[in-house]
């Protein structure tokens, strides 16, 4: 049994048991990847696939037991590794950010900018997805932390801590009739075509639920994955947008007028979230504390090494 053998049942595991696709993330061959695995079953004295041909097609009852021993058996690598990193090079290293558009165009440019002015020799890398991939990337060791707003609270093998809060406002044309509504109303908005976020990102599912609970049915003639795409279209004439509030820039966006809707939508909240049993090196602490300076630090590394759930304040 080896450490090789190990990574490669995870991968094939975590990629839906397509072996190419597990090989070509490993960089070697799909014949290498196979073979290795069945060296381990025979090691093991039990098959870990159900195998169809050369498919496997799903993980035996031993297989999906074994499979969450070797996760956890390598993170655990992961965290000796950064153990050594963090007493070795203090201030040294790299940190994965998964995020999604929004957040990494509006809310984490003055985050970064002090992050580094701090830690000029970490270097940061942004991992753009749906809340769902992000949450999955730290899952798999491709992200240290994640940060969105929907999703992370939903994995238990995850530790999600709360961010900011954030409301949505609607975005229009000036000009636009639905600027002189005096009050808005849901009613008002749905008269409109609606242009806003793709089901799985920033607040959408609240936003169904809010006209949902009013019996009301706007035509979404359009939804996209970022704030930026949603005001070009809005701008175009092609609809209302329903955004957030951090992504309306006044003085820069100028062809659209932004308004308040906290009245009509419930309160959002951006989550940081990072795995559960994860050595947390101090600078991904302070990039934690910058995002959410209500935490501390300590707080933070107990709560990776807790057992517990998700924290909530």
């Amino acid at each position: 049994m080896n450490l090789q053998q190990l990574r490669y049942v995870s991968e094939v595991a975590r990629r839906g048991l397509n072996v190419s696709e597990a090989a070509e993330a490993l960089h070697t061959s799909q014949p290498g990847v196979s073979k290795q695995i069945r060296a381990l079953e025979e090691e093991l004295g039990t098959a870990l696939f159900v195998r169809q041909g050369k498919r496997f097609t799903a993980l035996t009852d031993a297989g999906r037991e074994i499979v969450n021993a070797i996760d956890r058996i390598l993170a655990e690598i992961a965290n000796l590794r950064a153990v050594g990193e963090e007493f070795a090079h203090h201030a040294k290293g790299a940190l994965a950010i998964g995020v999604t558009h929004t957040q990494a165009r509006y809310a984490l440019p003055p985050i970064v900018t002090a992050f580094k002015k701090r830690f000029p020799e970490v270097h940061l890398k942004l991992l753009q997805g749906n809340p769902h991939q992000l949450a999955r990337m730290v899952l798999a060791g491709e992200a240290d932390v994640a940060i969105a707003t929907e999703a992370l609270d939903g994995y238990p093998e995850l530790v999600t801590v709360p961010g900011y809060q954030w409301h949505h406002c609607i975005v229009v044309p000036k000009g636009h009739p639905l600027a002189r509504v005096k009050p808005l109303t849901l009613e008002a908005i749905a008269q409109h075509p609606i242009v806003t976020y793709d089901p799985t990102f920033a607040g959408r599912a609240s936003i169904d639920r809010t006209f949902g609970a009013r019996h009301l049915a706007p035509d979404i003639v359009l939804t996209a994955l970022d704030s930026d795409v949603i005001k070009s279209y809005v701008a175009l004439g092609l609809g209302v947008g329903i955004i957030s509030e951090r992504a309306y820039r006044k003085g820069y966006d100028t062809e659209l007028t932004a308004l308040p809707a906290s009245h009509l939508f419930p309160t959002q909240t951006t989550r940081l979230a990072f795995r559960r049993g994860a050595y947390l090196r101090n600078f991904t602490v302070e990039f934690i504390r910058l995002f959410a300076p209500h935490l501390r630090g300590e707080d933070l590394k107990h709560l990776a090494a807790a057992a517990g759930e998700s924290f909530e304040i």
